[in-house]
């Protein structure tokens, strides 16, 4: 990998930045100092910047609790993206698998490991993605089963079989907490799913994405590196 590359990828400047100052001998390798921007190194060379070392790093994971105003994109001129949220990142390729609707909270995976996220998001993989909701109704056997059966949503789609689990019901104000694991992704899906039984969703989190489970010490906003035992339970 080019020098110049390595020290980007880590966050130190644009390509042109990193280059002057690698001709101004501010860049060592090893202990060396080099000036050629296209000097090669790997994961395992020492590179030093100004004086501090900087680790290289493929590829980074995080757990987000996404909170609910902020959109699921890497970037926008107008609004704040879950991408604004890691304030510690270094890499600038970092971008969230999959999107939850601005409104919609809970767990977020942020990498830059496109394998991964494609094979999370794959349909022939049908990873299980559970979430928490508060419905406007009261949610019975009827929609139990109608989830289960594979829900006619619209003319245009019709959903794979849900499991949906009731936790709690309030009579008082019809409203219904309950669990509903998803084994695909469609626009406004779970919202589209209670919608098409005339009901309607009034909270909704996302709570375990495959195995990756929220942590729930983790408040809206917040977020933290994956353990190397989540990582590796997520290699599917």
């Amino acid at each position: 990998m080019r020098l110049d590359k390595y020290l980007a990828d880590m966050g130190i400047g644009t390509r042109s930045e990193i280059k002057t100052k690698i001709r101004k001998g501010n860049v060592t390798v090893d202990g060396s100092i080099i000036k050629d921007a296209g000097f090669q190194v790997s994961d395992e060379s020492v590179v030093t910047f100004c004086g501090q070392e900087v680790s290289y790093e493929a590829y980074v994971y995080y757990m987000l609790n996404k909170p609910s105003g902020v959109i699921s994109a890497s970037d926008d001129e107008t609004q704040t993206t879950v991408i604004d949220l890691i304030t510690e990142r270094n890499r600038r390729d970092l971008f969230p698998v999959g999107r939850l609707d601005k409104d919609t909270e809970g767990l977020l995976l942020i990498t830059n490991d496109g394998p991964l996220a494609h094979r999370l998001l794959s349909p022939r993989h049908h990873v299980d993605k559970v979430y928490y909701a508060r419905i406007d109704g009261i949610v019975s056997d009827q929609e139990i089963k109608a989830f289960s059966s594979g829900l006619t949503v619209d003319d245009t789609f019709t959903a794979m079989p849900a499991d949906l689990k009731v936790l709690r019901t309030v009579p008082e104000n019809r409203t219904s907490e309950v669990e509903i694991t998803i084994r695909e992704g469609k626009y406004h899906q779970i919202k589209r799913m209670f919608h098409a039984v005339d009901m309607e969703v009034l909270f909704l989190k996302r709570i375990q994405m495959g195995s990756l489970v929220l942590d729930p010490a983790l408040s809206p906003g917040e977020y933290q590196r994956l353990t190397e035992s989540e990582l590796h339970a997520l290699q599917i």
